[in-house]
């Protein structure tokens, strides 16, 4: 048993929540496709900042609508991180469209303009970016411009990253969509999956609802009877001249009334999340600069996660003695997509990402979540100090 797991309980819900989830989940309104789900999305699209919000089951499913909206032909490319969760890549791939890797930058492990032009083609038609680990990423606006001028659709990963602003604009806000996560893991949850996709685009925004919930619309014609033919009719999607064929992505009312609640205290959560971390980096470095750790200390970090590169070729040894001596359980972060048997076997083994493979291979994730009690978090802390230590001496 470990005393500090990475994967454990990670959120508790207040009082006032715990009521809210059971009054809607008892009431006798429908619990889906009913008025929570509207006024979470008004509430989200009022918090980030964006027009056309919409809520969805989970996060991969938002990246799936954001890529059958790219309507890819033959021959088509993306550009996506190898540094990343896999589910920001295969759904692009899926819809028809050939993955072109992309590295990070070594200090803040998220990829740059530079990163993004270097993988650029006449056969790009969208580049997904990730502000992994909460982090936004700071040419973000400079990576928008860009995509504009080429007519290149951006997708904003902000899974990990709600909340997390440059110069009062919040992350997923800059492209042309923008997915956002509520899993067990992130820094808000509604009961496990959620998500929300943002768009900017009106035309992309009334395309969505009939996309999202199984291609439901009106008939074209006045019914005699409610039930003559049925109760409401089912069409293909239009978007560019083009059908397109319908999905169940639907987020329960019980989960959209939760996260509507829960926007009121993202923030808050962010906060003390961040001000931890930079609490845990400063003690840590006071003692040695064995690891490297990116410290943001603003709205552009929420510190999803916390990690770090250990240098000297010491990782192993390091999260070693820290599981075995003292049973804290870190683990290694994003195993690079391109080295996966998927891609591998899709034909997308190659990459030029010299800094990705460096930081994978010397990287460590710490239990970094809300619900870490102080004292946990402060074992944690001094057991890392005098690990540290004996590796050092």
């Amino acid at each position: 048993m470990y005393r500090v797991p990475f994967l454990g309980r990670a959120h508790r819900y207040r009082e006032d929540e715990l009521n809210l989830i059971r009054e809607v989940s008892q009431s006798a309104t429908p619990l889906t496709q009913g008025g929570y789900q509207k006024i979470f999305e008004d509430k989200f699209s009022k918090y980030i900042g964006a027009k056309y919000s919409f809520a969805v089951n989970n996060a991969t499913n938002a990246l799936e609508l954001s890529a059958q909206l790219c309507q890819f032909k033959d021959g088509d490319e993306f550009i996506s991180p190898s540094h990343t969760f896999t589910s920001s890549a295969y759904p692009f791939i899926k819809k028809g469209a050939k993955v072109i890797w992309a590295d990070i930058d070594p200090d803040s492990r998220v990829v740059t303009l530079d990163t993004i032009k270097r993988c650029v083609t006449s056969k790009t038609k969208a580049v997904v970016v990730v502000h992994l680990y909460g982090y936004i990423i700071p040419d973000i606006e400079e990576i928008a411009e860009f995509c504009r001028e080429r007519e290149i659709l951006l997708i904003e990963d902000v899974a990990q990253a709600m909340g997390t602003e440059i110069n009062g604009k919040k992350g997923g806000t800059f492209g042309d969509f923008g997915v956002f996560s509520f899993h067990s893991h992130k820094n808000i949850t509604t009961l496990g999956e959620g998500g929300v996709l943002v768009v900017k685009d009106r035309k992309y925004a009334d395309t969505i609802p009939m996309l999202r919930h199984n291609g439901h619309c009106g008939w074209d014609f006045e019914r005699e009877n409610y039930w003559t033919p049925a109760m409401g009719n089912v069409d293909l999607t239009e978007l560019n001249g083009e059908y397109l064929m319908p999905n169940n992505y639907c987020l329960g009312e019980v989960e959209s009334a939760l996260g509507a609640k829960l926007l009121d205290r993202v923030d808050e959560i962010n906060r003390e999340k961040r001000e931890r971390a930079i609490y845990f980096i400063d003690e840590v470095t006071k003692v040695s600069n064995l690891l490297k750790f990116h410290r943001v200390d603003s709205r552009m970090h929420n510190y999803h996660l916390l990690v770090a590169e250990v240098r000297g070729g010491k990782r192993d040894i390091f999260m070693k003695k820290m599981s075995e001596e003292r049973g804290i359980q870190c683990v290694v972060q994003y195993y690079p997509l391109n080295r996966y048997d998927l891609y591998r076997k899709l034909g997308f083994g190659e990459a030029n990402c010299p800094n990705t493979d460096i930081f994978f291979d010397n990287m460590v994730s710490f239990p970094f979540h809300h619900m870490m009690s102080g004292d946990d978090f402060e074992y944690m802390l001094q057991s890392t100090k005098e690990i540290i230590l004996e590796i050092e001496s």
